[in-house]
């Protein structure tokens, strides 16, 4: 476009929202550059803020028909630079659509819209007994569009499953600005699962602005535990004997020597033994009994396994400590280093002795400081490299770094992604999972709902060269 024919489209887009609801100029586009992961960066050609389904609509018909790309941010806490605009994307801010339009105790549901941060549902409902169990490690940032988009994990996911699980129903608004409803408010819909293949799309199927989310009654009692290891090979054998012992733990987690010291460095202090190689934090809940029968059975294990000593909190002061540090641990790591990349993979749990140790050897090949934290209890790990963005050499090594660890993820059974995304960053990693034929079955059904590739475009799914027969 020139600049005359975007000038037209900035007033066209200003009809829309108002005026003061759409940026364009390039000092404040710069905020909008990145998501968390700042290594890929890309200016968006404007940004619109909009406040209703019916705006989100309008708009991304006037997109449509001048055939210019798109993409939905809430929070921008993403780590896979799944909202990064590309291609001179113009970027729909969603924020301001924040509403909880409707709670139902007696169905167990609550309507919301999708620019609400996570935290604030539970924060709703808790007292009146309920939540919201999925509990990224920055819900209180991150938003529901967004979880949904990712298909969201967290520390609970463990016990009560990831964002899908917890998706009723979705208003959305299709590439080409019309409005659907998928799923239903019930406790199953006709037909195919819709709302199953929409989370987890990374908004290249469209853009939620409602759901219907399950809300969880809050159990009766919940034992937060803290064992700390002195190595992380016992860490990890202790994690898959407490699974193997038949416990199921609502969370069940892992946090190193390194991401400790950071966090104990940080007003997220919460205790921690700093000499520990490794600590696991293990919460379980349920009724009363169950939950002491249990908690004195992981007591067991984990002496078993080397545990030094095995901690339970002793009040939700003392629970909520433990879990600030665990949750602002990613944060705690800007102590070490000023740029942090927060890596994502999966592996059977039974191999995290042996892949922990061989990330450890990977950071000293590449003379990086690599810690962990992450969600051991379904194997979703967590590697994070602090390093200097200023320093070009130590990028190279990073990006060097990053391919070695999802190529380990994936030679012992893994995957390349648990709950971050693809995105951008991990295109090239996708072809190492997926045969082209399953790719082209997948960019298939993408182009049923986008068959432009407007929304969002170059996420996702890579792309393959066309061959001639």
């Amino acid at each position: 476009m020139n600049r005359i024919q975007d000038r037209a489209l900035i007033k066209d887009l200003e009809r829309i929202v108002g005026r003061e609801d759409v940026l364009f100029d390039p000092t404040e586009l710069l905020v909008y550059e990145c998501d968390a992961l700042t290594t890929h960066k890309s200016l968006p050609r404007a940004v619109v803020i909009v406040s209703s389904t019916d705006e989100v609509s309008k708009t991304v018909k006037l997109l449509n028909s001048l055939d210019i790309p798109f993409l939905a941010r809430g929070a921008g806490t993403g780590l896979s630079g799944g909202a990064t605009a590309l291609d001179g994307s113009i970027i729909i801010e969603m924020s301001r659509m924040n509403r909880i339009l409707r709670i139902s105790y007696e169905d167990r549901l609550a309507v919301v819209e999708t620019g609400l941060i996570n935290i604030n549902l539970t924060r709703t409902v808790e007292d009146d007994g309920y939540f919201y169990a999925p509990d990224p490690s920055s819900q209180t940032a991150c938003t529901i569009g967004g979880n949904i988009a990712e298909n969201a994990g967290g520390p609970h996911c463990l016990k009560y499953g990831s964002t899908v699980n917890h998706i009723l129903a979705l208003r959305v608004v299709l590439p080409d600005g019309s409005i659907v409803d998928l799923g239903s408010k019930g406790a199953d819909s006709v037909g195919y699962d819709l709302v199953g293949l929409f989370v987890g799309s990374e908004g290249t199927f469209g853009i939620a602005t409602e759901a219907t989310l399950k809300l969880q009654r809050m159990p009766e009692a919940i034992k937060t535990m803290l064992a700390d290891f002195p190595t992380t090979i016992s860490a990890s054998r202790a994690v898959s004997s407490i699974i193997a012992a038949g416990i199921l733990p609502s969370a069940l987690e892992m946090m190193d020597k390194v991401t400790i010291n950071a966090v104990e460095d940080s007003v997220f202090a919460a205790g921690m033994p700093r000499d520990a190689a490794a600590v696991v934090i293990i919460e379980l809940d349920g009724t009363a009994v169950e939950t002491s029968v249990e908690a004195e059975r992981v007591r067991e294990i984990c002496l078993s396994e080397g545990a030094r000593s095995v901690w339970i909190a002793k009040n939700i002061d003392e629970k909520n400590k433990i879990w600030a540090g665990r949750k602002g641990a990613f944060g705690a790591m800007g102590r070490i280093k000023p740029d942090l990349m927060v890596q994502d993979g999966v592996i059977p749990r039974s191999k995290l002795p042996e892949v922990l140790d061989q990330i450890y050897q990977i950071a000293e090949k590449y003379s990086l400081k690599i810690s962990n934290v992450f969600h051991a209890g379904d194997g979703n790990l967590h590697p994070n490299i602090s390093y200097d963005g200023r320093d070009t050499n130590e990028v190279t090594h990073v990006k060097a770094a990053c391919e070695e660890i999802m190529g380990l993820c994936i030679s012992v059974g893994g995957s390349i992604t648990g709950e971050h995304g693809v995105g951008t960053d991990k295109l090239d990693y996708v072809k190492l999972i997926f045969t082209p034929e399953d790719i082209n079955l997948m960019a298939c059904i993408r182009a049923c709902f986008n068959p432009k590739g407007l929304s969002n475009p170059r996420k996702t799914i890579p792309s393959l060269r066309c061959r001639a027969y």
